[in-house]
């Protein structure tokens, strides 16, 4: 059969990608920021910084890592403290669900130097980004420091030195990111609230 479709004159019949998938392919100015990202800051030394910081991202393990020490020193706010490191989870599995949805392929243009392993070879939108911003959002709001400024930009911009994502993919990620922070913050105010009026009758 393989031979009779293979035959010249014969139309071969298209694949057909999954209708549950979404395909959103790279705009020609991605990769020209890739490359201009690159060029400008793309030095050995911050190279091997973006490398340390991809490994401490990976799986938000670092950011995990962080929530549950906070739980351990600060038991007063323990509840919170894994209520926030739960949120970064929930963020980093929503992320790993939306890539698997749109399977955007990484970077992959000669333009673009990729200086570092990925997991998977899935792009949109970035993990790292996405628990990135998660944790800022939340361990910012426990320990009342503004950390989504001094976190997420460093994160964002080292996936893109290293060449493993697109501009698209860690803007969509920082916003998942920040939307799943704000519903958990949310969700945990909710018991105080509820606590509260009852307090009040």
């Amino acid at each position: 059969m393989a031979e009779l479709l293979d035959r010249p004159g014969r139309t071969r019949v298209p694949a057909i990608a999954p209708a549950s998938t979404v395909d959103v392919p790279p705009a020609p100015f991605e990769v020209r920021v890739l490359e201009a990202v690159q060029a400008r800051i793309g030095s050995p030394p911050v190279v091997r910084v973006a490398r340390g910081m991809s490994l401490f991202g990976e799986h938000a393990a670092g950011w995990l890592l962080i929530g549950a020490l906070g739980a351990m020193i600060d038991r007063r706010r323990r509840r919170e403290w894994v209520a926030a490191a739960a949120a970064v989870a929930v963020a980093h599995g929503a992320s790993v669900g939306v890539k698997r949805v749109v399977r955007r392929p990484r970077p992959d243009n000669p333009r673009v130097q990729v200086l570092a392993g990925t997991p998977s070879k899935l792009s949109f939108p970035s993990a790292h980004a996405t628990s990135t911003t998660a944790a800022a959002v939340v361990f910012g709001a426990l320990l009342r420091k503004p950390l989504v400024a001094a976190l997420v930009p460093p994160m964002a911009l080292s996936r893109m030195v290293l060449g493993v994502h697109y501009p698209t993919d860690v803007v969509a990620g920082s916003v998942l990111g920040a939307a799943v922070a704000v519903a958990a913050r949310r969700l945990a105010r909710r018991p105080t609230a509820l606590r509260a009026q009852e307090g009040n009758k």
